[in-house]
């Protein structure tokens, strides 16, 4: 059977946890970095509530500034196909799915880009008979895809999927207000002593002597009743039974204040997207409103369990488990992303990032922070390859070998699939990236380069070193000049400036 937890109307924000709820796993942790490596790490069935917003599928750049230092991102949804996005998240649903505790939920939050395709990749994870609800948030009234002239309604809404691992999942109702024209249309009296609306009830036994309902008289009336005689009369004297003229059937007071209110539905249309005025805004594109992740927390986790977001962004799920007393795991690939939601974490939450605190359960840590350039230097050349190319979001080369002067790719958003022999495969748009573990890259280095960008016919490429000689930069101008093709020279230093993390401190 599902755990049991009480039903409310209204969240109240919990104590915040304190101590350790597993010797298994720490919680209140930060982890940067990529969330599969990290998920693997974790033991099996450590988590109670599994919350994730991965970037969508979506045709869409991110030009967005960070908080107060109004640092300029790019956050780019980079999957170059439908097949590129399952096949990236497959691997890390596999794992969130090991993580997750037989009593554990999973809620995945997408856009209609991709939707589809997730419900079956996850119906083939956790089985189909695992899956809970379809929850239709709608994030808005009105959306610019639909204006005149186009030829489709407007996308107002996302899809979050929710799956248990087992059927002892843990669930609580929860419910919303009563409309204003229902209370008016419904609760017509008011109680001249109190002032409280009710409604009258009917005191009529459904069913009959079939069902068992006993038979007698009240107040003149002989019916089949609800409740017992002593039951009616004790109700009678309590002044919830009324008879609005002798001979009447007698009916009951059900006041306004003790109704629980509407059932929550799989349709949440009473939550608003962050606004650009909002206080509760931070910048990020995609940020998600408190209200919503907490009303997930509330349907799906008690006091204390804890809350895994591994796709965490600007930390909102990790703010509302610590609102609502759960302890929480964040993990996110944005150094960047990691700095603020533990920034969020300090001055929203009053949590203090602190080592000494968190080994008592009272303060967070963040970890794995990306290395200095110290010692992003003594890497092997391949594993420093790989340190970049990911850092700027491409995909590098599985081969140390034979790369042809091409370390990784970046597929744009604007790569769509094309279909071959029944299978999808990626358009010939890409971006080669260079990394070049020296001081100082030269005109030779460029030079080369150059000659791939030639030889694949690119219009952009990206170049990683330490730094660059001035030759080296007068020769990339002099390239863009002559055939129009950009070349991106990037630092270390530039890709660790994502870090300024410490400036958010």
């Amino acid at each position: 059977m599902a755990k049991k937890k009480t039903s409310s109307k209204e969240a109240k924000p919990a104590a915040p946890a304190t101590g350790r709820p597993s010797a298994l796993v720490d919680t209140r942790v930060i982890y940067c970095g990529d969330n599969l490596e990290q998920l693997r790490k974790l033991p099996e069935n450590c988590v109670d509530l599994i919350y994730i917003d991965p970037p969508f599928n979506s045709n869409r750049n991110y030009e967005v500034f960070w908080g107060e230092t109004k640092e300029k991102r790019s956050f780019d949804d980079r999957h170059a196909s439908t097949k590129a996005y399952i096949e990236f998240m497959r691997p890390r649903c596999e794992e969130l799915h090991r993580v997750l505790k037989q009593t554990g939920s999973f809620y995945f939050h997408c856009d209609w880009h991709a939707s589809h395709y997730v419900k079956v990749m996850l119906d083939q994870i956790f089985g189909e008979n695992q899956f809970i609800n379809e929850i239709i948030w709608k994030r808005t009234s009105a959306h610019s895809d639909a204006k005149q002239g186009s030829k489709h309604l407007g996308r107002v809404h996302d899809s979050i999927f929710l799956y248990a691992k087992t059927e002892e999942y843990g669930f609580t109702h929860l419910y919303k207000p009563y409309n204003e024209e229902y209370v008016k249309s419904t609760y017509k009296h008011t109680d001249p002593e109190t002032g409280r609306r009710y409604r009258l009830d009917n005191l009529i036994g459904p069913g009959g002597a079939s069902k068992g309902n006993p038979h007698y008289e009240f107040l003149g009336v002989t019916k089949y009743w609800r409740y017992s005689q002593e039951r009616m009369l004790e109700l009678y004297n309590q002044g919830r039974i009324i008879q609005t003229n002798p001979g009447r059937v007698p009916q009951y007071k059900r006041y306004l204040d003790e109704g629980k209110g509407v059932p929550l539905g799989t349709v949440w249309d009473d939550i608003f997207p962050i606004q650009s005025v909002s206080d509760e805004g931070l910048g990020y594109p995609t940020q998600k409103p408190l209200k919503l992740l907490e009303r997930i927390l509330e349907i799906s986790s008690n006091p204390n369990d804890i809350v895994l977001d591994a796709f965490c962004g600007c930390g909102t799920a990790l703010v509302a488990a610590e609102n609502l007393g759960r302890q929480w795991i964040g993990i996110d690939v944005s150094p960047t992303a990691c700095r603020v939601m533990a920034k969020r974490m300090r001055d929203v939450c009053g949590v203090k990032e602190d080592e000494k605190l968190w080994r008592i359960g009272r303060g967070f840590v963040v970890r794995d922070l990306p290395w200095s350039e110290k010692k992003l230097r003594e890497l092997p050349p391949f594993e420093f390859e790989n340190w970049a190319v990911i850092a700027l979001g491409g995909r590098p080369n599985k081969a140390q070998v034979g790369d042809m002067g091409i370390d990784g790719r970046i597929y744009p958003v604007s790569a769509t699939p094309k279909k071959t022999e029944g299978e999808l495969q990626f358009m010939d748009v890409w971006y080669p990236i260079q990394v070049k573990q020296k001081d100082k890259a030269g005109r030779p280095d460029i030079d080369s380069f150059e000659a791939v960008m030639m030889r694949e016919d690119r219009q952009k490429g990206f170049f990683v070193s330490f730094d660059f000689s001035s030759d080296a930069m007068s020769e990339i101008q002099a390239f863009f000049k002559k055939t129009g093709k950009s070349i991106i020279a990037l630092t270390v230093k530039d890709i660790l400036e994502e870090q300024i993390a410490y400036k958010l401190a």
